[in-house]
């Protein structure tokens, strides 16, 4: 390969976004809330800790591959060039043993500004390199020098170096013997051999010129101003030897030993800001990269955690935002801690005023928001708006501890170094108590404080501002002005937004407050106390499963517990002093309360912890129980979601989720359900009530570990980081989204409160069965009518009624078995008997009020649902010379039936049959939409009584009604449409076009697609493709479209210029499963190649494979464009195919999925598809011709069908066949199979 001759280009920027990380990772950013800060363990100090950064960037490694491998550490004799490697670059041709291998030109996120992976090439080429022990072969090595970093790797597509040399570290550059030059360090001498002479000379110059008179500064040795915040050994599997790695700031670095760390000679450096760290077992974690996957082994479970950690730091610094720090950090007094002086500190007291660093932080917490607000120069970008930092960049630490720390004692100050107990010690004193503060000449006076308060906001002194409040001024104090009645306003009328940003953030802030007292002697509010319980619990052993059995007492043992300062411990007794274990509150990931009785003590409760262990305690105690799940919740939430311990809770902890339109990035949100309500604080720190029993979809993914939560409006992606309490919140969720109870108010409601069951079985009779004689006094079949409301029962949400499939007596009988089984009844038990004594009343407006007085009584769902009813009812016997069901009978069918009693008198009826009667007055009715909801319902009628295939019809097709779409799903642009047998896409196109007026241009391609939204995929519809099968094949969330093919012309030109009509290539390929009958989906993409012919599509596991590993008949196969989100593609251009067949009888649905690198080649593949499934007819010759006089034959495989009314909800059906019914362009479709006849 010829050598590069000149400075490559500065490396492009790559667009941002979260990259498709291994199945089974999870990308963890850093969370806009600083909330979820957790001190950092004491127990660091013995390995190393260091400043901790942030976390980003994750690895695994493929441990099987075939082929050739080469070792990134073979040049230093880790392994040989013959002995397997784990380091497999991606973009090889072995590419099946990779578990992800994207192209290795593609960042798969932008990487932070001053990355070293974007750092500017200054050279690039092949060169032969030596290795350092002396061996005679050179091996062939691409190599890359920027302004900080000599790297030499396999070859031009590596991601990953095998060798990384440090400009800075380079004492000399020198030309030696043939071709040859050294490039020579403090204890190594690296020979590197070009092509030529003058390629050689080349190289020399640009290493001379960049590594002269640089002072060594490597970011890889000790000397680095980027401390290393962890080191030390790991084993990575798949190699002989341990590796020395080290944690930077946003980086890890491996080398060989601890003697080349001190060199600064490492073998590569892995960017953190496209990485995440996982856990695999008791002593191993994989870092997961888009390239690769390293997977690590510790020495110790304690010190896997603490690289966890360490890595888990690393990837927040590298995704942090680090402007706002660079501008706070400005004021110099504000890099160092105002608590114990530690450089750099990257966290803030926004109330206070003071930047501290991580460790201080934690302990600003434990005061409790009302004392100090602690936020995140980094992380909590929302927060930090311009107005706040120059309050931080005026003041700085220095002024501001002129305040805080007037009068610290030189034995009780701080050092970097301090332990916990003494910056819980001194924070408490200093902030709480305001024990060293400087105070005001003013202190004790509040109304002279006051005073001085609202005459200082006026002014730009921020600093005096700080000093009254934290010296007794109420902020909230009266100005005495009307136009101003507080500071806060003051200081917003005369233009001084430093002072409004520190007023606002002091509002509710708890101050020592003073009183004038003899002595003048300080007054404090009492400091909160540390969530503190103690108590013996009866506890079994901790599991890793789901406790799914009920404990005897027996299994259960005595243990002391204790919550002290954030941890809760147990104890064999409460004599022992050490615990036989402890598990911090930050470790905690859940808590939920067990219902009375479900164990062998009467009161338990379950605890989840990070590490996927389950925790089982009990009591008879209900008291103490009640403390117990008091106290943790309390520790565990924190004081963004502290409301949530209010709520009388089942389970309670947090979880990642995804919502809105950024399904790339997880955040933590915490939850709590209590009853059919989940109650979610997510970032926002808004709290947020999910109706479970409203969802319109709940589906766990269980291979993705992925809960589905489908509101109107909103869909809600719950991740299960941990399996053992994702399964408990799924089942919990899953068991609070069904029928809670015979109650109306505990069953699966509508958006309109009214029950499902009701909604449903109402829908469907009005469609199907206004025109059944006798409804609702025939009987169903008992068996049908009991399976029906078991269904109904166990999830209504799941249940679709459907025309032949049910029958409408038995659906009638169903409801009206709802109604008679419904505890305490629609009309409640306590008011029922008044609702029966209204009816005797004579009077009619006395009685109708008094109907209107019960009716506002009613709780909010059976209000809605009787209006519901009543409503139908109305609309039934309106149609009583049909069904034969007119007033009288219809109440003394439903009066015993709502009312529960034993029908022996008519009481019952007589208030039923006056609900109906006078249902436009008690329900308030808008008569003109009642007067078009009966109209409506009497299209509907003729519609199905004049093309109902029950009956011979005078016309030879039948025809579908059906809603078409111009260009985009929406009101607007909705056609109502009579679509005969015999109707293609083509004439369905022009009849729309037609109807709009909108003339076909030339080289204008409208098409008719099939959308189906549910999937996100769309098909255009080939031109002469009969629309009524589709229909036919039509779910609920699938719709027809008219809009221009844009890429049809592209199609056309490339099939023109295709000489073979087969196609054959590499794509990504995963298949849709079904589990259970769920319709779950499974697997992951993979690469596979397929060869498209005129009779079938194969797919091969690679290129040199033989033999097919599937094999599909073409013409069987419905191609779409798109991919649903949900499987998380590889790429955006993908197809989505579906194979339908038969075996033994019985259809057969098959779904997969194919993606494509670039959308050209997805269009390729769709034209190919498209070509040969037509044979080769994809576009008529003449464009799209706007007659409708050469109509194809009526299919025998349809006959005549049905004029059925458009699907979805009795709303839209109805609001579609009068439209339909009113347009005057309606006509133009619904010529009679004789019109079409003579059109012919």
């Amino acid at each position: 390969m010829q050598q590069s001759s000149r400075p490559a280009p500065q490396a492009a920027r790559p667009p941002p976004g979260v990259p498709h990380l291994p199945p089974q990772t999870t990308l963890c950013p850093a969370d806009d809330d600083s909330d979820d800060y957790e001190e950092a363990d004491a127990s660091y100090a013995s390995i190393l800790p260091v400043n901790p950064l942030d976390r980003e960037m994750s690895l695994q490694v493929p441990l099987q591959a075939k082929g050739r491998y080469s070792s990134l550490c073979s040049d230093d004799e880790l392994l040989g060039d013959d002995e397997p490697s784990v380091w497999e670059e991606p973009g090889l041709s072995d590419l099946q043993a990779s578990i992800f291998l994207p192209n290795a030109g593609r960042l798969a996120s932008a990487p932070k500004e001053g990355s070293s992976h974007l750092a500017a090439v200054i050279k690039m080429g092949w060169l032969d390199k030596n290795p350092p022990q002396g061996a005679l072969y050179y091996q062939r090595r691409w190599v890359k020098l920027d302004v900080d970093y000599l790297r030499y790797f396999d070859n031009d597509k590596q991601v990953y170096s095998k060798g990384i040399i440090p400009t800075a570290s380079i004492t000399n550059v020198t030309s030696v013997g043939e071709l040859k030059f050294e490039v020579i360090t403090s204890n190594r001498t690296f020979i590197f051999k070009a092509e030529s002479d003058a390629e050689r000379k080349e190289w020399v110059t640009v290493l001379q010129d960049c590594t002269r008179g640089r002072q060594r500064r490597s970011t890889l040795s000790p000397g680095s101003p980027l401390i290393p915040e962890f080191k030390g050994y790991l084993e990575l599997k798949g190699l002989r030897s341990k590796l020395y790695t080290v944690v930077t700031s946003d980086k890890v670095f491996l080398y060989k030993n601890m003697e080349d760390y001190r060199v600064g000679v490492g073998i590569t450096s892995i960017e953190m800001n496209v990485g995440n760290v996982k856990v695999t077992d008791r002593r191993g974690f994989d870092l997961t990269t888009p390239y690769r996957i390293f997977s690590f082994v510790a020495e110790s479970e304690q010190l896997k955690d603490q690289w966890v950690d360490a890595m888990r730091e690393s990837i927040d610094e590298a995704l942090s935002n680090r402007e706002v720090a660079d501008r706070i950090w400005a004021e110099p007094s504000n890099s160092f801690c105002a608590d114990c002086g530690t450089p750099k500190p990257e966290w803030a007291a926004i109330n206070l005023c003071v930047v501290v660093c991580k460790r201080c932080a934690g302990e600003h917490r434990g005061l409790g928001p009302n004392i100090s607000k602690v936020r995140s120069l980094k992380m909590d970008r929302k927060v930090w708006t311009q107005e706040l930092i120059q309050v931080f960049s005026s003041l700085g630490n220095d002024r501001v501890n002129g305040f805080w720390a007037a009068n610290v004692p030189p034995s009780e100050a701080l050092s970097p170094s301090s332990c916990s107990d003494d910056r819980r010690r001194f924070i408490t004193n200093k902030y709480r108590h305001g024990k060293y503060r400087k105070y005001h000449p003013l202190y004790g006076n509040q109304k002279e404080l006051n005073n001085a308060l609202c005459i200082n906001v006026q002014c730009s002194d921020v600093l005096e501002t700080l000093s009254l409040i934290f010296c007794g001024a109420d902020v909230n104090c009266s100005t005495g002005m009307a136009s101003c009645p507080t500071p806060l306003s003051l200081a917003n009328t005369h233009a001084q937004p430093l002072q409004a940003v520190l007023l606002s953030h002091n509002l509710n802030t708890a101050l020592p407050q003073s009183e004038v007292e003899s002595g003048m002697d300080e007054v404090h509010f009492p400091a909160p106390t540390c969530v503190y319980h103690n108590g013996f619990l009866f506890k079994t052993g901790s599991m890793a499963r789901p406790v799914t059995e009920r404990k005897a007492r027996e299994e259960f043992s005595r243990r002391w517990c204790t919550l002290n300062e954030g941890t809760f411990s147990y104890y064999e007794s409460d004599k022992n002093s050490n615990p036989n274990g402890a598990l911090r509150a930050s470790e905690i990931v859940c808590l939920a309360v067990d219902v009375p009785d479900k164990h062998g003590y009467e009161h338990t409760f379950e605890l989840y912890s990070e590490s996927d262990r389950l925790y089982l305690f009990g009591t008879d105690d209900p008291n103490g129980h009640k403390e117990w799940i008091k106290s943790i919740a309390k520790s565990v939430i924190p004081a963004r979601a502290e409301p949530l311990l209010r709520l009388s809770f089942e389970r309670i902890g947090r979880l990642k989720c995804k919502d809105g339109l950024n399904l790339q990035t997880s955040k933590v949100g915490w939850f709590a359900l209590v009853g059919s309500t989940l109650h979610a604080y997510l970032n926002d720190s808004r709290e947020e009530e999910i109706r479970l029993r409203k969802l319109n979809e709940l589906s766990i993914q269980q291979d993705n570990g992925v809960l589905v939560l489908v509101e109107r409006g909103r869909t809600l992606y719950i991740e299960g980081e941990r399996k053992l309490d994702f399964a408990g919140w799924c089942a919990a969720i899953q068991s609070a989204a069904g029928s809670g109870g015979d109650t109306l108010s505990q069953q699966q409601l509508t958006d309109t409160d009214i029950p499902v069951v009701v909604h449903s079985c109402v829908d469907y009779i009005t469609q199907c069965g206004l025109t059944s004689e006798g409804i609702y006094r025939k009987s169903g079949v008992n068996s049908r009518v009991a399976a029906l409301c078991e269904r109904f029962r166990r999830d209504a949400r799941s249940l679709r009624l459907k025309e032949g499939e049910h029958q409408v007596d038995d659906v009638s009988n169903t409801l009206k078995r709802f109604f008679r089984e419904l505890e305490e009844g629609l009309f409640t038990s306590e008011d029922g008997g008044t609702w029966l004594t209204t009816a005797a009343i004579q009077d009619e407006s006395v009685k109708i009020s008094q109907y209107q007085k019960l009716l506002n009584k009613l709780p909010r769902v059976n209000r809605a649902t009787l209006r519901a009813l009543i409503n139908h009812l109305y609309c039934v016997q309106r149609f009583s010379e049909l069904n034969q069901m007119n007033l009288h009978n219809l109440a003394i069918v439903f009066g015993p039936t709502l009312f529960q009693t034993d029908g022996q008198d008519y009481t019952a009826g007589r208030a039923i049959e006056d609900l109906i009667q006078y249902y436009t007055l008690v329900f308030e009715v808008d008569e003109q939409q009642l007067k078009k909801q009966l109209e409506e319902i009497t299209v509907i009628i003729q519609v199905r009584e004049k093309l109902n295939t029950k009956f011979p019809s005078t016309e030879p097709g039948g025809h579908f009604i059906c809603t078409v779409y111009l260009e985009e799903k929406k009101d607007t642009a909705e056609q109502h449409v009579k679509i005969p047998a015999s109707m293609t896409s083509a004439e369905l196109t022009c009849e729309i076009l037609d109807r709009r007026n909108i003339p076909v241009k030339d080289k204008e391609y409208w098409n008719c697609w099939e959308v189906v939204d549910k999937e996100e995929m769309e098909r255009p519809l080939h031109y002469r493709e009969r629309v009524l099968p589709i229909l036919h094949s039509f779910g609920t969330d699938s719709h027809l479209l008219i809009k221009k093919h844009v890429a049809m012309e592209a199609m056309i030109i490339y099939l023109a210029s295709k000489v073979d009509p087969s196609k054959h290539g590499m794509m990504k390929f995963r298949e849709e499963r079904s589990i259970l009958g769920l319709g779950l989906s499974s697997g992951s993409f993979h690469d596979r190649y397929f060869i498209l012919n005129s009779s079938s599509l194969r797919m091969y596991k690679e290129v040199r494979s033989n033999r097919p590993e599937r094999d599909w008949p073409v013409k069987n196969l419905r191609v779409y464009l798109g991919i649903k989100k949900k499987v998380r593609p590889p790429t955006c251009w993908g197809l989505t195919v579906v194979y339908e067949s038969k075996k033994q009888d019985k259809p057969e649905r098959q779904q997969w999925y194919l993606c494509c690198e670039t959308q050209p080649e997805m269009r390729e593949w769709y034209a190919t598809f498209h070509s040969i499934q037509n044979d080769g007819d994809v576009w008529p010759q003449d464009g799209l011709q706007p007659s409708r006089a050469s109509r194809a034959p009526p299919d025998s495989r349809h006959g005549n069908v049905s004029l059925i009314p458009l699907r979805g909800s009795e709303n839209e059906m109805r609001n579609s066949v009068a439209a339909f019914s009113q347009d005057p362009l309606a006509g133009r479709c619904s010529a009679s199979s004789g019109d079409l006849a003579a059109l012919r």
